[in-house]
């Protein structure tokens, strides 16, 4: 599903299996956001597909965390010329206490590369410069993007429309994500687009959700 030029949205709505939204950046370079569920990486190809995208169009695969439902497909691109990068503090979780939910699920975390860290700052991708944020509280290194032309937030598992992420996971922390949820909600975002769930369009019913989180879930974090 296509956004705006050379920007696109690959939602999961199916409600009895578990895995999390895409995004991908285009124009000179093509970026995707979030991976997902190895089980279900037939499901986005082919959504790309329908968009003119193929797996061999992609230059980066970042990851905005990296529990299963969100990093486990990059093991796929192992052998390809993408580049994989993530935040190094989410990579030593990954190597400690991350793994544990793979164990959980019955499986062990997935082979992938980081080839480089994202850290706070600006990111340039060809002509486009993305503001990442290091958001943590989901997980230890979870990261956030922001696009300032688009006005557009992609927020990973740090806040959704109408909830927020979980903190009972290992590494999970609550004052830090409320923190991280205060950050993110000083931007000047007009396209919302979480991790899971609905995608929010416009300034104003982006801050009513910020105010809805802050309402009611703050106190109860």
């Amino acid at each position: 599903m296509i956004i705006e030029e050379d920007f696109f949205y690959y939602p999961w709505e199916n409600p009895f299996e578990n895995n999390c939204n895409s995004y991908i950046i285009g124009g000179d370079v093509t970026v995707l956001v979030d991976v997902g569920h190895l089980k279900h990486l037939g499901r986005l190809l082919a959504s790309m597909e329908e968009d003119g995208l193929s797996p061999q169009d992609l230059d980066l695969i970042i990851s905005t965390h990296c529990h299963p439902d969100h990093f486990e497909a990059l093991s796929q691109f192992m052998e390809s010329k993408v580049l994989m990068a993530m935040h190094r503090e989410e990579e030593r979780y990954l190597k400690d206490h991350g793994k544990t939910l793979y164990e959980m699920m019955g499986t062990t975390s997935p082979r992938y590369r980081a080839d480089f860290y994202l850290e706070e700052g600006i990111l340039k991708i060809g002509t486009i410069d993305l503001q990442v944020y290091h958001t943590p509280g989901h997980s230890p290194g979870s990261l956030c993007l922001y696009w300032p032309k688009k006005k557009a937030l992609i927020s990973g598992d740090v806040v959704f429309c109408g909830g927020v992420g979980r903190t009972d996971f290992t590494g999970g922390n609550a004052n830090q994500l409320k923190h991280s949820i205060q950050r993110l909600s000083q931007l000047d975002t007009e396209i919302f687009l979480p991790g899971h769930g609905e995608i929010i369009m416009g300034r104003e019913s982006v801050l009513q959700n910020f105010n809805f989180i802050r309402q009611n879930y703050f106190p109860i974090l």
